[in-house]
């Protein structure tokens, strides 16, 4: 059983900061890709940002230069500082991981529950 946990989600007045973490427990052999995706009401959900295991990352256009992705290997944990935050950055947001568990031969993706983000004066 594999498991990801987010924490850190809340209400921010506009131009606050807030940072979510992630962290995936149980059986997991190898994490490859960790990354965030949210998704506001009436619309899809989409992908914030994203790390791999050498720490390359990549972002959306909509958040580049106010927010950060990271990941500690060692703990199993990708975290997402955001700064500057807008009223547009209100959603759900989920964290998800492409991760091979221990006796498997294959990767798959893996989803957190979510943790609301709202952004509001």
């Amino acid at each position: 059983q594999v498991q990801l946990v987010e924490s850190g989600g809340g209400l921010v007045q506009p131009g606050g900061s807030l940072r979510l973490s992630c962290a995936a427990s149980g059986s997991i052999a190898t994490i490859y890709t960790m990354g965030w995706y949210r998704q506001a009401p009436g619309k899809q959900r989409e992908l914030v940002a994203g790390i791999n295991s050498g720490g390359s990352t990549n972002y959306a256009d909509s958040v580049k230069g106010r927010f950060t992705i990271s990941r500690d290997n060692a703990k199993n944990t990708v975290y997402l500082q955001m700064n500057s935050l807008k009223p547009e950055d209100t959603a759900v947001y989920y964290c998800n991981a492409d991760l091979r568990r221990v006796g498997s031969i294959r990767s798959y993706a893996y989803w957190g529950q979510g943790t609301q983000v709202t952004v509001s004066s």
